[in-house]
This record gives C-alpha cells, sequence and structure tokens, in this order.
C-alpha cells in the first residue's frame, strides 16, 4: 500500500486540494447552549461519517482542529489541534468522539455504550434482531446527502453503466468487461464485508431484492484499501461514498476513476438534483428511550437543525 500512499500524496499536491476548511468557521455558527467537555454525549460513527463527528465535536467546543495528511492510514482525517488543547483534555476525544466503523457503532448504541451514532446507512438485520432480543428499538434519522459511486481502474475504457448491469456484476450475471462495452477480460468484483456501512447500501440501494454473489477471494477490510486494490488492479471494479473518496481518500479521478451510472456522473450537481441514481444519506441514530432533556438528545436535534448545515457543508456534505 506504500505505493498508494505516495499516489495520493502526489494527487494532492498536484491537484492543491485545500487541508484548512475546517478552519473556516462561519460567523453566524449557533452551537448548543451549555455543552461542555464534562456533559458532551458519547459519539460513535462510520469511518466515512467521522469527519463529520469530529468537526461537530470541535465545533461545538470551540476547538482549533486541522487536516492531517496519510501516515499509517491512507487517509485523510480530521483531529483538533492538539499543541492548543490541554493534555487532560486529550483524552476525550477517545471516549466521547468514536470512530467504531458502522456496525460497531451500531452494536454500542444498542448496548448503550453510545448515545448517538452517525453512519451512512440505517440499521442492517443482524443489528435490528440484536436490538429486538434487548428490546431496544432505534429512531433514524437522515440529515445530510452523499452518493454511492463505482470506481475503476483508469485503463479500463468503461465509464459508464446502466444501474441494471451494475446489478448483474454484483450478481454474477455478467462476468466480462465486454459485455459491457470493454475489453474482453473477466470483472475482478470487489466488495466490503457484510455489515459494513457500504456492503449493505449496496444491497439497500443498488441490489434491492437481487441477492449479491459471493466473491470470497475479493473481500476488502477497511474503506481505504479500496482505491489500492483499484489502483493495482487493471479489471477491477468496486464501490465507495463520494464523499469520502474526495476528502478523506482524495484520489483523483485520473488515477481512480468514478463511473458514472445511466449516463449520469456523480457529482455536486447531480447529487444535490438527484438525478444521480444512487443518492446515500448520512443518518442519525438514537435509542428511542434517550433521555429527552440530555444533552445527547439536544445534539440530535441540533444536527437535524439549520444551525448544523455550516457544519455539514464543511465536511463536504450536502445537509438535508
Amino acid at each position: 500500500m506504500s505505493k498508494f500512499v505516495l499516489i495520493v500524496a502526489l494527487a494532492v499536491a498536484i491537484a492543491g486540494v485545500s487541508c484548512d476548511k475546517g478552519d473556516r468557521e462561519e460567523e453566524t455558527f449557533a452551537g448548543i447552549e451549555a455543552i461542555s467537555f464534562e456533559n458532551y454525549p458519547k459519539v460513535d460513527g462510520s469511518t466515512s461519517s467521522s469527519v463529520l463527528n469530529m468537526m461537530v465535536a470541535c465545533r461545538l467546543l470551540n476547538l482549533p482542529h486541522e487536516w492531517v495528511e496519510p501516515g499509517i492510514v491512507t487517509e485523510w482525517t480530521l483531529h483538533p489541534k492538539y499543541s492548543e488543547i490541554p493534555g487532560e483534555r486529550w483524552r476525550f476525544f477517545e471516549e466521547r468522539v468514536k470512530t467504531s466503523q458502522t456496525h460497531g457503532a451500531f452494536v454500542n448504541l444498542i448496548d448503550g455504550n453510545a448515545e448517538l451514532i452517525l453512519t451512512h446507512r440505517t440499521i442492517s438485520p443482524d443489528e435490528r434482531a440484536r436490538a429486538d432480543s434487548l428490546g431496544v428499538a432505534l429512531i433514524e434519522t437522515p440529515v445530510a446527502v452523499d452518493a454511492f459511486v463505482f470506481v475503476v481502474n483508469k485503463e479500463n475504457s468503461v465509464r459508464s453503466l446502466a444501474v441494471d448491469q451494475v446489478r448483474k456484476i454484483y450478481a454474477a450475471g455478467i462476468t466480462r468487461w465486454s459485455e459491457v462495452g470493454g475489453s474482453d477480460a473477466a470483472i475482478k468484483v470487489f466488495t466490503r464485508p457484510r455489515n459494513s456501512g457500504s456492503e449493505e447500501v449496496l444491497r439497500e440501494l443498488v441490489m434491492k431484492d437481487l441477492e449479491p454473489a459471493i466473491f470470497p477471494e475479493s473481500g476488502i477490510g477497511g474503506m481505504s484499501q479500496v482505491f489500492g486494490e483499484v489502483l493495482g488492479n487493471r479489471n477491477a471494479i468496486c464501490y465507495t461514498f463520494n464523499n469520502y473518496k474526495n476528502l478523506q481518500a482524495r484520489v483523483p479521478d485520473s488515477e481512480v476513476p468514478k463511473i458514472a451510472i445511466n449516463g449520469v456522473f456523480p457529482d455536486e450537481q447531480t447529487i444535490k438534483s438527484g438525478a444521480y441514481p444512487f443518492i446515500s444519506k448520512v443518518h442519525v441514530a438514537i435509542r428511542s428511550d434517550l433521555d429527552r432533556h440530555s444533552m445527547a438528545y439536544k445534539l440530535y436535534e441540533w444536527l437535524q437543525s439549520a444551525a448544523a448545515h455550516s457544519t455539514i457543508a464543511a465536511c463536504g456534505f450536502l445537509p438535508l
């Protein structure tokens, strides 16, 4: 993956991607009255929503923050400026602003180890069964818009697929690129683990009632690894979230192209208008038994309000 890191770093340098997005605060920003380090809720979430989770905490607590270039992980991350924060506050971010990935976040919410979570999907069948067994009900509310996108190797001549073609590829009904206008080569279908955010969105948003085929040799663990695998295999296809690709992975289309669906390319305009077929939403979820007077419930309400729009937009998402 070291080659991937170098490619991403070079691409970022060439493209001039701004890394100070989180420093441009709105003068009219309105937070939550009396929120503090001491009463801030336990918030968890998915990798793709981790930027929003951290940005919300930093803005509501009026903390300086910055983008950090890829290091051990091959993605950009948002952090508070620890050098400007008292050392005794550092542990706060380990305990209250977590990224347990989608399934882990849902389990923590159901089990009472998180008060609120941010994810790209709603509860999965497995997670609902767990919640039902514990007598727990969740409230899930969309707060931002994103797109679910498919990526291919830059050497692949295919730049657009129909919805039905995508479904057939992931159901193993189409197995060669020549069947969709490309070269006569077998399609290398990459997937994410069951219960990961993107895999469950694939099933719900794209496949619907069609069961995906099993590609056991092509499973990808971490979301950032999607781009390394696609870069290294000219016949690959995989999926991710548009905002994650643009803001956290920061892999330009010249290196790992997104493809159009039904002839519509995923960009801000087509996502905002809904013209792009695979629109995904970021959800905030709480337990239905959450105290309506708690700070966690106030945060849940704030995320749905116009006061949160500038923070959501600063993370690259489109506010609802």
